[in-house]
């Protein structure tokens, strides 16, 4: 089974750290959880030791147990884009109760501030309708059947300027070419939209989509849509079979499967030695027993780095997400690939669907 090159290597940033008891250590930062500067830090850390992509979790809900509350996503990864020089900052943003005519401005924003590193993970919300009153609560098939929709909406809005339509006239007065601003016509079972944008097409054309394949309604919307898919799996052998099975998933839906990116999420916390390491993960237990069905692993940069190897040899994944139990001990290196987020991953810039009909 191929696997495109280089292996990309990220790190979900949530709060404190996936363990919900993180937030006691001593070291965990969480009074500062609420400033620019602990979202800064934790970036560009990532940033300077050379990681492909930081993922910036979001959700309508308060959590259920850890630290509790939540800075917007989209505003933290903007607030990082000119302190970040290469990581591709991809913030969630849910789409059950949000319009995907603000999405694709946020992002397509996000792209142009940070030249080419933005992406977006697709979310939905289940339990939150009545903190907007908007609508009723919707069941896992009709939210996952509206997110395709805005996905869907939000790309199109992305393509509705084609790449040359400023053209900044000072003769006779024309800042842009309307010819080549496209009305996307979209009109669905959850959305209308005429279009176009009101934001110019973003550097890479399209930001990256990315989609949790977590059940059937989601792996759906991830075959179809998702340029990075990230799944969860207990062991490296389950996860070359999920990955084989997207692949083949990918390549039944008439797309690419080596334009898409399957990322396995790897619970990680790494400390100077073995023992180390077992001995923090003790204690954050004591403080709050877990179960976990994502792959883990507990030991040393080192470790660490054998792991990855073994993942890219045996074909678990085209990338790892590393979601440290506690944030403040993460610590490894990989070297820079290229400048934009697309370039890095070997994917070309979408051609825009609206100049080719023009």
């Amino acid at each position: 089974m191929s696997q495109p090159n280089p292996p990309l290597l990220g790190i979900e940033l949530p709060g404190t750290g996936t363990h919900p008891a993180s937030w006691r250590r001593a070291d965990s930062r969480a009074e500062e959880l609420f400033t620019a500067e602990y979202w800064l830090d934790a970036i560009t850390a990532a940033d300077a030791a050379g990681l492909d992509l930081v993922f910036l979790p979001d959700s309508f809900a308060l959590q259920v147990e850890g630290a509790v509350g939540r800075l917007e996503a989209v505003g933290i990864a903007a607030r990082a884009a000119a302190a970040t020089h290469r990581i591709g900052l991809i913030p969630e943003v849910p789409v059950t109760h949000t319009e995907p005519f603000h999405v694709s401005k946020a992002i397509a924003s996000l792209d142009f501030a940070t030249h080419g590193r933005a992406g977006w993970e697709v979310g939905v919300s289940a339990g939150q309708a009545g903190l907007f009153g908007r609508k009723g609560e919707q069941d896992a098939p009709s939210r996952w059947h509206e997110a395709d929709e805005a996905v869907e909406v939000v790309t199109r809005l992305w393509d509705s300027w084609e790449d040359d339509a400023e053209i900044r006239d000072e003769a006779t007065g024309r800042f842009i070419d309307r010819d080549k601003l496209h009305y996307i016509d979209f009109a669905g079972d959850n959305f209308s939209v005429k279009g176009p944008s009101i934001t110019p097409r973003p550097p890479q054309g399209q930001p990256l989509v990315a989609v949790r394949a977590a059940d059937a309604h989601s792996t759906r919307v991830a075959v179809h849509r998702a340029d990075l898919i990230r799944v969860a799996a207990t062991d490296l052998d389950e996860a070359v079979r999920v990955r084989g099975e997207l692949r083949g998933a990918i390549a039944a839906a008439g797309r690419d499967p080596n334009l898409v990116r399957v990322l396995l999420d790897l619970d990680v916390h790494l400390a100077e030695t073995p023992e180390a390491a077992a001995a923090d993960l003790d204690r954050l237990e004591a403080w709050t027993p877990t179960a976990s069905n994502t792959l883990r692993h507990i030991g040393t940069p080192a470790s660490l780095r054998d792991l990855l190897a073994e993942v890219r040899t045996e074909c678990a994944g085209d990338g790892v997400v590393l979601r440290p139990l506690a944030v403040a001990t993460f610590v490894t290196r990989l070297p820079a690939v290229a400048p934009t987020l697309r370039d890095r991953l070997g994917l070309p810039r979408p051609i825009n669907r609206y100049a080719l009909t023009a």
